[in-house]
């Protein structure tokens, strides 16, 4: 017997105007399990993401989160949602530059603390105690990524590299229940690429929850449990990876020709 799921897309439809980036998505996501969500340009997949996270209000459809109880999230806004258990990272990202690398994790600590801002200034005993388990916490996402030795650097200064594992770590912060990661291999060289894939392997085993937009073929087909493609707004496919790889639909729409399926190991197919 299947897993209640974590996630429930339901009719999800957005509409701009004339154009419709989204038509009718039905998506579902169980525990612990990582979607592959792929297509060209355009298709609909940050649209998606912007709907499930309360950036944008859809014109129709609704979103439930939750499992066994679910709770519809459709109108909420982003930090309700995000206090429900789903954060996310973004294609451009979006790090405060200026503050430490340190602090930048520590901002994302703060949906798990209670304290009020006046109990903060005063430094009450239970404001010390929070000020101590969020920099414990977000050192130890450091140190999962990577980035201990740079903590006290401006979030600014990092390469981009570094500054793709930053924002991870700050979306891992409050402990969520499923990630959302948008293109979180754009930009990577091939080396860091890997590191990526190791780290969401690490987090697989962890049992958390992810959806994974993604380009590259040989880091969203290894890590994705199942695929689902988006073409002009549409769900067109959806399946194990290598059905994907093999399915015509999915190589007409975006993937390319047969040959360029052939490029991946044959691990990946």
């Amino acid at each position: 017997m299947s897993a209640q799921p974590l996630l429930e897309v339901r009719g999800l439809t957005q509409r701009f105007g004339g154009v419709v980036a989204l038509d009718a998505v039905d998506l579902s996501v169980e525990p612990g399990r990582t979607v592959g969500l792929i297509g060209p340009n355009g298709a609909g997949k940050t649209t998606l993401f912007n709907c499930v996270t309360g950036v944008q209000r859809p014109t129709r459809g609704d979103v439930w989160f939750g499992g066994e109880t679910p709770e519809r999230l459709t109108g909420l806004a982003p930090h309700h949602v995000a206090q429900r258990g789903i954060t996310r990272t973004f294609q451009n990202i979006r790090l405060f530059a200026g503050m430490s690398v340190l602090e930048n994790v520590v901002i994302g600590t703060y949906l798990r603390t209670h304290t009020g801002i006046l109990s903060a200034s005063l430094l009450t005993h239970e404001a010390r105690r929070e000020q101590r388990w969020a920099r414990d916490h977000a050192m130890g996402l450091l140190e999962f990524v990577g980035l201990t030795g740079s903590a006290g650097k401006p979030a600014g200064s990092l390469p981009f590299g570094f500054q793709r594992r930053l924002e991870l770590a700050r979306a891992l912060a409050s402990d969520p229940a499923m990630v959302l990661l948008d293109e979180p291999a754009a930009g990577l060289n091939p080396s860091e690429k890997q590191q990526l894939l190791g780290l969401l392997a690490a987090l697989k085993a962890r049992g958390l929850t992810m959806i994974l937009i993604e380009h590259d073929m040989q880091v969203v087909m290894p890590v994705s449990d199942r695929v689902v493609v988006l073409d002009y707004g549409k769900k067109i496919a959806e399946g194990l990876p290598g059905a994907i790889q093999a399915d015509p639909r999915v190589i007409e729409a975006y993937l390319g020709t047969p040959r360029s399926i052939e490029t991946l190991n044959p691990e990946q197919r």
